[in-house]
């Protein structure tokens, strides 16, 4: 197991050398002269090279990324051109309202999810399968910031049971920071929780007509066991892989959800950042997004280990 931690940690370095490219090139392949949009229409040219100077868009690309990359080896990710604060110190600032939401919205999903999936299976064709496909399909159908705005017209303004927008640090509190965390969650997790559901679903079925399950039933093993010790232990390394997958649908999701309910988060400093062209947070953030998913593709494969026996590296 050691020398498979040791295989798969030397295994992201050049992922990560690679996205750290992909990163670094943003700043080269976004259309027009970056110094110019960053300058504005009334910019003299003047203006301009003196921004095309700070970016080092006089210096070649190599030289340019040598440069980048040694800063990023050092924990320097650069400096905001519009806020002249440090990228580390602006994502340090908006880091835990972000993980805040992705780590509740997770715990939700898996909670929810895993037993739909299981219960529709052992439903099969029953008006309760129906209903967790119907969930599944509307799920992955409506827009995320359609689902916020629906949740947030219904159980904020309406009902007023929950802030429609804002974030509380958990220092605070945790019911003042839970309370403004679950409908963000509940959105962000929409499609989350249909995927994993759906997944669970079909594994589960497919685990239920083998021979080991009918067995254990037939021997008079409670229900309950068969589907959840029996069943789900043998259909959980899909199940693993799409939750791990969909770390993605967070991160992609919480820049909507964020934007939604004026969380003040990484994805609401994403989107700040690309519309003002605030190039090298836009290069942190992105970053740092890369670096969490591919841990969180190292962490699937090492629960693989420990959900299916059978699995050896």
């Amino acid at each position: 197991m050691l020398s498979f931690i040791i295989r798969r940690v030397i295994a992201t370095i050049p992922v990560m050398c690679f996205v750290a490219l992909f990163v670094f090139s943003l700043l080269y392949i976004a259309p027009g002269d970056p110094a110019a949009v960053i300058a504005g229409d009334q910019a003299s040219p003047a203006d301009v090279e003196k921004i095309r100077q700070s970016l080092g868009l006089d210096q070649p690309y190599l030289v340019r990324f040598g440069e980048w990359f040694f800063r990023v080896l050092q924990g320097d990710l650069g400096t905001s051109i519009f806020t002249a604060l440090p990228v580390t110190q602006l994502i340090g600032q908006r880091i835990e309202p972000t993980v805040s939401l992705m780590l509740l919205t997770l715990i939700l999903a898996i909670v929810v999810a895993v037993p739909m999936g299981v219960l529709a299976a052992w439903k099969a064709g029953t008006w309760i399968d129906r209903c967790v496909v119907a969930f599944a399909v509307l799920g992955f159908s409506i827009p995320v910031f359609v689902i916020g705005y629906l949740l947030a017209y219904v159980f904020a303004l309406k009902l007023d049971w929950l802030p429609v927008q804002g974030y509380t640090s958990l220092s605070e509190g945790l019911w003042p920071w839970l309370r403004n965390l679950i409908l963000p969650a509940i959105t962000l997790g929409s499609v989350y929780i249909a995927l994993i559901a759906r997944i669970t679903r079909a594994t589960m079925l497919e685990v239920l007509q083998q021979d080991y399950v009918r067995t254990a039933s037939a021997k008079g093993v409670e229900q309950r066991n068969v589907l959840f010790v029996h069943a789900l232990k043998n259909a959980a390394v899909p199940i693993v892989t799409v939750i791990g997958i969909g770390v993605a649908l967070l991160i992609g999701g919480a820049v909507v959800t964020e934007s939604v309910f004026a969380i003040p988060g990484l994805g609401r400093l994403t989107l700040d950042a690309i519309l003002r062209r605030d190039y090298p947070v836009i290069q942190g953030v992105v970053l740092i997004f890369s670096f969490v998913y591919v841990l969180v593709n190292l962490a699937v494969d090492l629960i693989y280990t420990l959900v299916d026996p059978r699995i050896r590296y």
